[in-house]
């Protein structure tokens, strides 16, 4: 599980980066506050990668999905990418336990 979900953790990361990019030209808020608040979001989720096998980790990402769909009030574009990410993150968390369970039963 922590595989898939480390890897769209990184995927948003990087949407993270170049939403923040588009936020810059178009909304009216400041540089300083797109930055503070996008490069904020990054570090969560860079951090949620190593956080991802410790209790709470998956509802801390799952707290990330929303405030990335949520970013859709800045980046209209980012209501659609929130949820594709939050798609991905439920298939990433509900598929890679099933992996895990099937791990699991081949070694022992």
């Amino acid at each position: 599980m922590r595989t898939l979900c480390a890897s769209t953790l990184i995927g948003e990361f990087f949407v993270i980066g170049f939403a923040g990019l588009v936020a810059m030209q178009l909304g009216d808020l400041p540089a300083l506050t797109v930055w503070t608040v996008s490069g904020i979001a990054m570090l969560v989720s860079l951090l949620l990668c190593g956080l991802l096998g410790r209790p709470g980790g998956v509802q801390l990402g799952w707290a990330l999905q929303v405030a990335l769909i949520a970013s859709g009030f800045v980046v209209p574009t980012m209501f659609f990418l929130g949820a594709v990410f939050a798609a991905l993150w439920w298939a990433s968390v509900h598929f890679g336990r099933k992996i895990d369970v099937a791990k699991a039963a081949a070694a022992g």
